[in-house]
């Protein structure tokens, strides 16, 4: 079928839910509407679903909620014995979350699978965690992160509580496809479901245990000097960090912590952030201004699947310090080595585990302790998968530490994704450890500079919407693969195409342009969002000469994407 025979398709069919009976009636006079919302099918991958809220095949709603679910279904019946068939599933704050995964839990209860669902909004690493812990074929999360409030998505994950590998997805993918997606759902009723005991709440002895990992896996400052009363100002971001991020601060004897009103209970507005991402600095800002008020020494906040934490620090003239990503990364694995060699726990094998668009300067940190770093695809599965592989191997505790720029942290292998609660805690301790011993994060930072070299790491987003976006951004990676000679009078010095396989890499659509003197650029679709992202990454002297170098170098971009 085209665009316009689908539209006509839904307006027959698609009943359920009244929001988008009317958002149907309102598309028949504009047709580059119609085009856009029935133009494909809405991507599932590795990643499973993420997409406006909307009607259409190309958007988030029941309707495309429910088809998934019946292809996980399918797969699950046909990979699982019937003892081994059950799901676990989460959701955030988010609008439509709720339903969406009530109407995932149906579909899963109407194919025979026991569904395993958190009461109340959960994180995505509780999700993780609560699939391990309960032996289930799979999880799902219902969020999409750090997006804006008009997406939603679908997180599918592994019985190791992994995202599913790329061999998983597609499978699962050619289940999805091979469904009508009117005809070929089966669905009970909720109730009915229940009754048969066939959707369960995931017990309050799972959120126990998640908080009794998460502390035994981060405190590293055990037998030393720490003071923990130390002023924290908190937001969850209107989303699931709230609770959990709280309560394992609190039990941690941290007990100065203030939550910001505005930002502390659920809302899919968001309405004092459009951009529920701390990666950016209008995420921090409402909690920086109650720390000035407050004299408070450190600015916690998580997105709204709490699995990123982003952190602001006070400095000696009153102002705050936003870290990225990079830098946090690699102040939590300076402190997790220096105190692991100090404590005498330093595993026979250490392994660094982190994505090849990390700052490379981690991996000269690692190296100093004797650890050795494993660099993966963007994606914190591969980190997660990696794990695995440790453990298949006996090896599960040489595990030291993974992370990546995009605020993803995981210090522990209870879960398989990166862990906002498990980062909040890390930080909390390592920011206490330090001001016990009159040394800020900013001057450990320069320490870390002085000592391995100045390096600045920054990521350029362009956006492209709509059917014609997509295929913009397709011309474009195809233009750089035909060959780019410099960026910014910087020659290129060799190219690295992940797209066929590279280095037992598994395929991406990745390319990255190593230059002859400062550093990498590395340019990649998003695979979430439509975008093209750009990592640019300078060695340098100094700041100023490093913030010069990337200057030009990302001027030197700007052709490619006009």
């Amino acid at each position: 079928m085209n665009e316009m025979q689908r539209y006509q398709d839904w307006r027959r069919h698609a009943t359920a839910d009244p929001d988008l009976m009317a958002e149907l009636e309102a598309m028949a006079a504009n047709p580059a509407a119609i085009e856009d919302a029935f133009y494909r099918d809405l991507a599932f991958g590795t990643g499973g679903l993420r997409g406006t809220i909307g009607a259409g095949t190309n958007r988030m709603n029941v309707y495309t909620v429910a088809k998934a679910s019946q292809g996980l279904a399918d797969y699950i019946v046909a990979n699982f014995a019937p003892a081994a068939r059950s799901i676990a599933v989460s959701r955030d704050s988010r609008h439509k979350s709720d339903l969406f995964a009530e109407v995932a839990a149906r579909v899963f209860a109407a194919n025979g699978i026991t569904v395993w669902r958190y009461e109340q909004i959960a994180p995505t690493p509780m999700l993780s965690f609560a699939t391990r812990q309960l032996h289930c074929a799979a999880g799902i999360m219902v969020t999409a992160s750090h997006n804006p409030a008009k997406y939603n998505g679908y997180k599918v994950y592994g019985p190791d509580g992994c995202q599913i590998t790329t061999a998983a997805a597609k499978t699962i993918l050619d289940c999805i496809e091979r469904l009508a997606i009117f005809d070929d759902v089966k669905m009970l009723p909720l109730a009915d479901a229940e009754q048969a005991g066939l959707i369960r709440a995931i017990p309050a002895s799972v959120f126990d245990d998640f908080v009794a990992a998460v502390h035994g896996t981060s405190q590293l400052a055990a037998g030393t000097a720490i003071d923990r009363a130390v002023s924290i100002v908190y937001s969850p971001i209107n989303g699931t960090g709230l609770v959990p991020v709280t309560r394992t601060l609190r039990e941690a004897g941290f007990t100065d912590l203030f939550v910001v009103p505005e930002q502390e209970q659920p809302d899919g507005d968001f309405p004092t952030c459009p951009f529920p991402n701390p990666e950016i600095e209008a995420a921090m800002a409402l909690g920086i201004q109650y720390a000035k008020a407050r004299g408070a020494e450190l600015v916690l906040a998580n997105d709204p699947d709490c699995d990123r934490v982003g952190t602001a620090v006070r400095e000696a003239d009153g102002s705050y310090r936003l870290l990225s990503g990079n830098e946090m990364g690699m102040l939590l694995l300076d402190y997790i080595c220096a105190r692991r060699v100090e404590n005498g726990t330093m595993p026979a094998q250490p392994e660094l585990v982190k994505t090849i668009v990390t700052i490379d300067m981690a991996d000269r940190i690692a190296a100093h302790y004797g650890v050795t770093t494993v660099n993966l695809l963007t994606g914190f599965k591969f980190i997660g998968e990696e794990i695995g592989r440790l453990e298949a191997a006996g090896r599960e505790a040489d595990y030291l530490f993974g992370f990546e720029e995009s605020y993803g942290y995981l210090s522990g292998t209870y879960v398989r994704d990166k862990d906002g609660v498990n980062a909040s805690f890390l930080i909390c301790e390592m920011f206490a450890y330090y001001k016990t011993r009159g040394i800020t994060l900013a001057a450990r930072l320069a320490a870390l500079y002085r000592d391995y070299g100045y390096c600045l790491n920054t990521l350029h987003s362009y956006e492209f919407d709509g059917a014609a976006g997509f295929a913009k951004m397709q011309t474009i990676m195809a233009t750089f693969r035909e060959g780019v000679a410099e960026f910014g009078g910087e020659r290129v010095a060799s190219v690295a195409d992940y797209l066929p396989g590279l280095d037992g890499l598994p395929q991406a659509d990745v390319l990255k342009f190593t230059l002859a003197t400062t550093g990498s650029v590395v340019v990649r679709p998003s695979g979430t969002e439509p975008k093209l992202k750009v990592y640019v990454s300078v060695s340098a002297a100094d700041q100023p000469a490093a913030a010069a170098r990337e200057a030009a170098i990302v001027a030197g971009l700007g052709g490619y994407f006009a």
